[in-house]
């Protein structure tokens, strides 16, 4: 058998390289023109008809300017395009369900619909020039609520009638101030009304007239001035007694960016408005409770919520001893089916915290359920790092249990919360994640898709309801996001895998069962090269944390060769896993470098998305810390296990990668021999508040961690060849970055360096021009100091 499995596999090494020999040749040219033609056309945007009989999707097999509306049959047969006309009949794919899921509202092209989906006929419920917008069954399901500008109308199926339930109105009451009693003016006014009779009629006038406006308003909802303030969220108790609303009020000085665009229509150059710099001041949120039976708008007292005075972002310097409540916004509620419990969700706007408490609308009062805190930021999949989303959250079938995610063990996982008798309970565990959560329409299963295979794949999953052993319904490796038909039968799944882009794949919702591929629509010359199937390796770090990375090597790499270190942007992104990654371009450029000698390395460094809280928090208050080090220590594994030359080491990314790419040749000279630094930060202290605020505070508040993670900082330390290009007209990561960085490298005596501009570009390239010029600099960078 020995002599047989050697033949074998000496055959298969012959074949392997026998297709490497016959792949065409790849360059920059080829791999950045436009994705049709270096792709192909892949499916996106997937969706289910309502009757589970087509699934929908957005596609462009033909090359066309844009993706265009495709469906095809659950039985079989060629996807076929849907005509405009045929897509404005279709219902939006948002909407809400009776409980019988029957039927659905919608609302589009700002009027509402009502679709019967056993009959699959839809009903036009408003015709109007205003939007109408967030339809909802009512609880007891005869009623439709809405809103509308600033209210919440309520729209009767049986008669059509609509009925106005709030009146915010924007400004303040238009009547008399009262003066202070006892003050000089009230005496004044009582003076003038003892001694003058004409006045004394017309206070009596005054006051009457407002009794009458007060008995002629009836039933009609009480009038909520809300100033300039912005409202939200408005909802409808269960019971009709309470319409629970949040207001925001905009900062005073908030101050925004100017982004110059010079070329424009006209010749003249433009001024594009951007975002304001983190440590600005945020927006103010007010929850409140409008009680229809009381007449009277009670706003939720935050001071209540356990650790609200905790103060996590203080000022340097500050050494006031006087406690303040942090401000927080809270979302929902969200109301048990039989009406009886509220939960609400609130995050702390410095995202130190997101706490679940029970809320009674009566008294404005709130009973804490769960508080997930973190010295870092509160974040993780079905939670979010982002203030401005809840998280996911829901209620249970016996209306006492509510359900949600936390990384209270480390990783994000499903608990339920039993409203009663006060017991949370896990219903998953385990060092992996669940990404998505969806409970099957007859509620008795959960369908989790989590990295438990494996940090690099996604699986679907179907649970008991009350937690228990899992099945497994997807199999292959790679990435499965699956959309699961409204009868639960079919899977319509959008696959793929390292080497092998997203398609789209139609089978039963089952373990095991066949899943029939419906998209194949990839370019010639796609098809004419044997892409490379990146290993995953595992890189030992010097804290002994193992680094998951992508790696990429030549078939006859040899000692002394060069590498180059790609650092994927984002932070909070994973890019060293089994599917078809959104660093397209980028893998196709590293299939260029290797079959150019290269060996590479794309590494999940800390910060990366998809190993828990501690790898998302490792870079808390310093960035270039543990994420840079990931790096290096990557370097020098390469080095020891492939003996790569650690002279002719190149590093290279984008956005965040770019910000890495400046402190390693910056702070780390003697690893780097080159690199490139794309649409790069080089000051933290200039990029937004909710991302960079997470990470580092404000700067007024932690100046010491912007000092130490801001490469323009560390600027003196360049020493390598350092290549910088960025967008002009880029307004998340300005353009104003680099010409900083460039002023101070100037200043600093450094000629070391190139800043080539795009002034057409933002932060995400479009034109292929622009991609095919920013890498082939990049590629010639390799070329002349790695080789």
């Amino acid at each position: 058998m020995q002599p047989i499995r050697l033949l074998l596999l000496f055959t298969v090494y012959l074949l392997t390289v026998t297709l490497w020999a016959q792949s065409p040749q790849l360059s920059v040219e080829k791999i950045m023109q436009d994705p049709f033609k270096s792709v192909g056309s892949l499916p996106s945007n997937i969706y289910w008809s309502e009757d589970s009989r087509h699934i929908y999707f957005m596609w462009n097999p033909e090359g066309d300017d844009a993706d265009s509306l495709y469906r095809v049959s659950v039985k079989g047969g060629k996807p076929e395009k849907v005509s405009p006309r045929d897509r404005k009949r279709l219902p939006a794919t948002s909407g809400d369900y009776d409980r019988s899921y029957s039927r659905k509202v919608y609302s589009k092209d700002g009027d509402l619909f009502l679709l019967d989906i056993k009959k699959m006929k839809t009903r036009r419920l408003t015709r109007t020039m205003d939007a109408e917008s967030n339809p909802v069954f009512s609880a007891d399901e005869k009623a439709i609520l809405f809103r509308k500008d600033k209210n919440l109308y309520r729209w009767q199926l049986s008669d059509g009638s609509v009925e106005q339930i709030t009146d915010f109105r924007s400004g303040s009451k238009k009547e008399d101030k009262e003066a202070p009693k006892g003050s000089n003016r009230q005496w004044l006014i009582d003076e003038e009304a003892r001694l003058i009779e004409v006045i004394r009629e017309q206070e009596i006038e005054r006051l009457e007239t407002r009794r009458r406006k007060e008995i002629d308003r009836g039933e009609n909802p009480l009038p909520i001035y809300i100033g300039k303030d912005a409202v939200s969220g408005q909802q409808l108790s269960p019971d009709d007694n309470y319409v629970t609303f949040r207001l925001q009020k905009s900062p005073a000085g908030e101050h925004g960016t100017k982004v110059p665009n010079y070329v424009t229509r006209d010749g003249y150059t433009a001024q594009l408005n951007a975002r304001p710099k983190v440590g600005s001041p945020q927006s103010s949120h007010r929850f409140g409770i409008y009680d229809i039976r009381r007449d009277e708008v009670t706003y939720v007292d935050t001071e209540q919520i356990p650790g609200i005075f905790d103060q996590w972002n203080k000022a340097e310097g500050d050494s006031a001893s006087e406690k303040k409540a942090r401000q927080v916004i809270i979302y929902g509620p969200f109301w048990s089916d039989n009406g009886k419990h509220a939960v609400v969700v609130i995050r702390a706007i410095d995202n130190k915290d997101r706490w679940i408490m029970k809320l009674d609308p009566r008294q404005a009062k709130l009973t804490l359920i769960d508080r997930q805190h973190d010295e870092a930021w509160v974040g993780g999949p079905g939670i979010s790092g982002w203030i401005f989303f809840p998280g996911n959250i829901g209620w249970l079938p016996d209306n006492r249990r509510i359900w949600f995610q936390s990384e209270e063990s480390g990783y994000s996982h499903l608990y339920t919360y039993d409203v009663v008798s006060g017991k949370k309970r896990a219903l998953t565990s385990g060092q992996y994640e669940v990404t998505s959560v969806q409970m099957s329409r007859d509620k008795k299963h959960w369908f989790l898709t989590t990295s438990e295979v494996h940090p690099g794949e996604r699986h679907l999953y179907k649970m008991p309801l009350n937690g228990g052993k899992k099945t497994r319904v997807t199999d292959k490796a790679g990435n499965h996001q699956t959309n699961i038909s409204p009868d639960e039968k079919y899977l319509a799944t959008r696959f793929s895998y390292s080497n092998q882009p997203w398609q789209l794949f139609v089978g039963r919702n089952k373990a095991g069962a066949e899943q029939r591929q419906v998209t194949d629509e990839l370019s010639e010359q796609f098809r004419a090269y044997a892409w490379r199937d990146p290993e995953i390796v595992k890189i030992p770090a010097r804290d002994g944390a193992e680094v998951y990375a992508r790696l990429y090597r030549p078939q006859n790499a040899a000692a002394g060769d060069p590498a180059v270190v790609f650092v994927h942007g984002a932070g909070y992104l994973q890019n060293a896993h089994k599917w078809w990654s959104a660093y397209f371009r980028e893998y196709m450029f590293h299939n260029l470098l290797v079959d150019n000698g290269y060996t590479v390395l794309d590494i999940d460094y800390r910060a990366s998305a998809g190993y828990g809280r501690d790898w998302r928090t490792a870079i808390y208050r310093h960035m270039g810390g543990k994420d840079l080090t990931d790096q290096v220590d990557g370097a020098a594994w390469l080095v020891e296990t492939f003996k790569v030359d650690p002279k002719r080491i190149g590093i290279y990314g984008g956005s965040y990668g770019g910000f890495i790419t400046f402190m390693a040749m910056f702070t780390e000279p003697d690893v780097f021999a080159c690199g490139a630094a794309l649409r790069p930060v080089s000051d933290w202290a200039h990029y937004n508040h909710p991302y960079t605020s997470n990470i580092l505070n404000e700067p007024q508040a932690d100046s010491l961690a912007y000092v130490r993670s801001s490469p323009i900082y560390h600027a003196e330390g360049l020493r390598g060849a350092l290549l910088i290009c960025h967008g002009m007209i880029d307004t998340n990561v300005h353009f104003q970055d680099v010409v900083r960085l460039s002023q101070r490298l100037i200043e600093l005596g450094k000629d070391n360096w190139e800043l080539a501009v795009y002034p057409l570009e933002g932060h995400g390239f479009t034109e292929p021009s622009s991609w095919t010029d920013e890498y082939k600099r990049v590629f010639k960078l390799f070329e002349t100091h790695l080789k």
